[in-house]
């Protein structure tokens, strides 16, 4: 194996709806392990920014005690703050980052759906994927869906140029917040994965 990827999905469904994650990367020799939260699917839990970020972290640890380096992170749109919350606290255990349809801030998210609400004073989890990967020096890669009218495209890229370290930007052409995966084939996601691996040595 080169090495392990844990994929944490987005809001909608549960880990067991994202079995294409591991069709795509088992074929690029990489262990997959579909991580799921607290409060989803068949788990108990509180399903809040704490709890989420707090056992993702434990997941990790787990993943590298049981199969060492390197361990990479996948995560999408609500997964992807989940990535970049863990992986700032954990970057000594992680190669990089791959966030899907991610946002810099979830406040601006919610500002965009309901323009007429205070959602700063609002929100209670932050998810402020900026601040989280400001001193992050290992590489991310940024993937945006170019039509997507849930999490807009401007918001990963904003995400994208506040990062310092080694990081690429990709956008998904014609492609929806949830229909991104139909516009991705085999040698896009070997590229992928070759520049996290590549720029992790």
């Amino acid at each position: 194996m080169r090495g392990t990827a844990i994929v944490f999905h987005g809001n909608a469904g549960h880990a067991g709806h994202r079995s294409f994650y591991a069709a795509a990367l088992n074929l690029l020799g990489l262990r997959v392990i579909l991580a799921e939260y607290p409060g989803y699917g068949p788990r108990d839990g509180t399903p809040d920014e704490q709890s989420l970020v707090a056992d993702a972290q434990e997941t990790i640890e787990v993943a590298r005690r049981l199969y060492g380096a390197p361990v990479l992170l996948i995560g999408e749109s609500l997964g992807a703050g989940v990535v970049a919350a863990a992986g700032s606290r954990k970057r000594d255990k992680i190669a990089g980052l791959m966030l899907i349809t991610p946002w810099d801030r979830l406040e601006h998210v919610a500002a965009f759906h309901y323009p007429w609400v205070p959602v700063k004073w609002l929100v209670h989890d932050r998810y402020d994927s900026v601040t989280h990967l400001a001193a992050f020096r290992r590489p991310v890669l940024v993937v945006v869906a170019e039509r997507d009218s849930i999490v807009p495209a401007r918001f990963g890229e904003a995400l994208h140029n506040a990062l310092s370290g080694p990081k690429q930007l990709k956008i998904v052409e014609a492609a929806e917040h949830n229909d991104w995966i139909g516009h991705v084939d085999n040698s896009w996601w070997r590229e992928a994965i070759g520049f996290l691996l590549a720029a992790s040595r």
